[in-house]
């Protein structure tokens, strides 16, 4: 039986960066499901389809092909039609419009199948917002890793003007709490912590200790 790690939690907190290190740490193969969210809301701003439309959105789906690949060198690649647009997909717009589309049911289903499939056959700590509750209910281990909304924004803004983007942390900020209304209030797989998880808060962690904290919990959960 292959392990599985489920870490939820809301936008900018961590998860993805953590997830990775703990995965190389412990041997498991990270999976960041939110890429493959992303990938769908690339497809939709490159074919001006409105997001929040269930009509044109199924219409989008039926066109698009969102597939993932990995090596030992190269970790997590999100392919769009064949495409790798793993360096695409990290942009506020992107990121807006993939919140908006992760709230249909329609896509959580379209994409449901490929993530259960990779831990099926392999050994993971897969992230997202919906891993532990729905995605994977039955994983060894759970946490739900969160941060104060100020704390995350700050983390999200230096990401972004490291890559070049020009924005402000008010920015971001808004778009923080904006995303965190749109994950818990959904009605399609809300976010919120699975019974069985563990709360991880890394507001006052630095990300060398969110590491250290997120790897005790899985060794002592599957020792």
């Amino acid at each position: 039986m292959c392990i599985a790690v489920a870490i939820d939690g809301p936008a900018g907190a961590g998860k993805s960066s953590v997830a990775k290190a703990v995965g190389k740490q412990l041997g498991l193969l990270y999976v960041d499901t939110g890429a493959l969210y992303r990938t769908v809301g690339l497809a939709a701003l490159r074919k001006g389809v409105d997001p929040s439309s269930k009509a044109e959105v199924e219409a989008l789906l039926k066109e698009i092909s969102v597939e993932m690949d990995f090596s030992e060198t190269s970790g997590q690649a999100v392919l769009l039609n064949g495409e790798d647009v793993t360096g695409l997909i990290r942009t506020p717009e992107v990121s807006m419009t993939a919140s908006d589309i992760s709230a249909l049911p329609i896509v959580r289903e379209y994409l449901l199948g490929l993530q259960r499939n990779i831990a099926k056959t392999k050994n993971v700590i897969m992230d997202g917002r919906d891993i532990g509750t729905v995605v994977l209910p039955d994983a060894q281990v759970k946490i739900f890793l969160t941060a104060s909304p100020e704390s995350r924004a700050e983390r999200r803004y230096k990401e972004l003007v490291e890559k070049g983007e020009k924005t402000t942390v008010k920015d971001v900020l808004r778009d923080v709490i904006k995303r965190d209304y749109n994950d818990t209030n959904r009605k399609a797989a809300p976010l919120r912590p699975a019974e069985d998880s563990v709360l991880v808060d890394t507001t006052n962690l630095d990300f060398d200790g969110s590491v250290e904290a997120v790897a005790k919990i899985i060794r002592e959960r599957i020792s």
